[in-house]
């Protein structure tokens, strides 16, 4: 066996789940499996074993697959910084940015470094899962593709198109990515698998047979609604609008949705707690007067996105928040908003200049080339805690002198205001650790459950494992990709 593909008929597909349960199935069967993605475009990270970074789908894919995280399982993440430029990453580190002038030839140009990383990735395994971006048939982003039939050509990986029926069109979804393929695209395809059914299977018989019949190729299942993916982080953005709200309880807990909002997943644990409700505030929306405590998330883009809060008119929100004896919190990208100033004289993000924070902590950020990427561990609020590092930018002030966390060991972090109500911290998965999680819910008068967060996600693979294991033909997938591409 080398390596088989997932690519779907769209995104938001489902393709990053299936490929975690395959990993973990296959793991929960004795092989050795590994996750791959060629080219992904995401904000939402994580720091490997190996100093980089990689997109924090192939993350959760690594932990199904109980493998450490490496940048060999995504050598090219881009991360939007504005609607037409991305910074990019190879191999975990910032070379540069991509935008329309220069988006063709720039990817064109990374397919021999992705094949490099699959060397290595399928030379120490059994079997790569590769997960596509977006869609194939998506043929006019053909020229210079290296994250779907680019790849899979240039690896001779077979692959299987994911469809997603609960959108409707599944049928001509699958059908017609079929025809407006390149026929040696196509060759490519071995199969389909039809994703997110919900009600009784022998109601789409007739329509699973049609797909069949009109493309040509086989299906290896249909995959019911899984409500236990609901425990697992998403990478994407646009499910922050889907997610549906507890009911409502006694703490309610605020986060902004910034345009270029990174990492967060960060606060997905406190959906686990039922003291708790999490509100994602959209835009055209103001920040609930009764929060409890306002965290402002982590951002690729902080000057644009401090000037979008300000536009929104949730500056104002925020300190009459503070006013009223709330609390805040940032992280990362947030925890600079908090400063007094933002300077960006090389401009990192964009056109250089600054923008004047929120001022609730008296601290100046200067962003700089210099990128931090590290796993942590530390404390703050009495309780310890293992994390990441992952921004650009220095943040010097007073406040700094009553660090929000003291890592590893020695090391300050982050900022605290006189009133102990404004808290500013660069580590990221803070939250995933019961201890530091009690701390802070406490600090707003709420109880923490104190569930253990990595276990719940250990425990969701495990049970997506258990339910590919019923509904999809994975003996099949595996022959599949022991006979390659022949």
């Amino acid at each position: 066996m080398t390596g088989l593909m997932l690519q779907g008929t769209g995104s938001d597909v489902g393709k990053s789940v299936l490929v975690a349960g395959l990993c973990r199935a296959l793991a929960n069967r004795g092989l050795r499996v590994l996750p791959f993605k060629p080219q992904n475009m995401s904000n939402n990270a994580a720091v490997t074993v190996d100093g980089g970074e990689i997109g924090r789908a192939q993350a959760l894919q690594a932990i199904a697959a109980r493998a450490e995280l490496h940048t060999d399982m995504n050598p090219v993440l881009l991360k939007p910084q504005a609607d037409r430029t991305s910074q990019l990453i190879v191999h975990g580190r910032v070379r540069g940015t991509l935008g329309v002038a220069n988006f063709r030839e720039g990817r064109r140009s990374l397919l021999p470094e992705v094949l490099e990383s699959w060397e290595r990735l399928r030379n120490r395994c059994d079997l790569v899962i590769v997960e596509g971006a977006g869609s194939p048939a998506e043929i006019n982003l053909r020229d210079g593709d290296i994250a779907n039939m680019g790849f899979a050509r240039a690896a001779n990986v077979p692959v299987v198109l994911v469809g997603d029926i609960d959108r409707g069109g599944v049928i001509a979804s699958l059908v017609g990515t079929r025809a407006v393929l390149d026929p040696a695209d196509a060759a490519m395809v071995r199969g389909f698998i039809v994703n997110k059914f919900r009600g009784d299977p022998a109601l789409f018989a007739d329509g699973y047979a049609a797909i069949e019949r009109l493309s040509g190729w086989s299906g290896f299942g249909l995959i019911p609604w899984l409500s236990c993916i609901t425990a697992l982080p998403s990478e994407d953005a646009v499910v922050l609008e889907q997610r549906q709200h507890s009911a409502p309880s006694r703490k309610l807990v605020a986060c902004p949705m910034l345009p270029r909002i990174s990492n967060f997943d960060d606060l997905d644990p406190l959906r686990h707690e039922p003291q708790v409700e999490l509100a994602m505030i959209p835009p055209g929306s103001v920040i609930p007067a009764h929060a409890d405590i306002v965290i402002l998330p982590g951002s690729k883009a902080t000057i644009a996105d401090m000037a979008f809060l300000r536009a929104q008119g949730w500056d104002v929100d925020i300190l009459a928040h503070h006013r009223r004896g709330g609390a805040v919190m940032g992280i990362c990208g947030g925890y600079q908003m908090l400063g007094r100033s933002i300077a960006d004289p090389l401009g990192i993000e964009g056109t250089p200049g600054a923008i004047a924070g929120l001022g609730l902590l008296d601290v100046e950020t200067t962003l700089t080339q210099d990128k931090a990427l590290r796993t942590v561990t530390g404390a703050a609020l009495g309780a310890g805690f293992s994390g990441f590092e992952m921004h650009m930018g220095v943040t010097k002030g007073p406040d700094t002198a009553r660090a929000f966390a003291m890592l590893d060991g020695d090391r300050m972090d982050g900022a605290t205001s006189f009133d102990g109500r404004v808290m500013g911290t660069y580590c990221h998965g803070l939250l995933s650790e019961p201890g530091f999680r009690a701390a802070l819910l406490e600090s707003i008068g709420a109880t923490s459950n104190r569930t253990d967060h990595n276990r719940v996600v250990d425990t969701a693979l495990d049970q997506l494992a258990g339910e590919l294991e019923t509904h999809l033909d994975i003996d099949g997938l595996l022959n599949l990709a022991r006979e390659g591409c022949r």
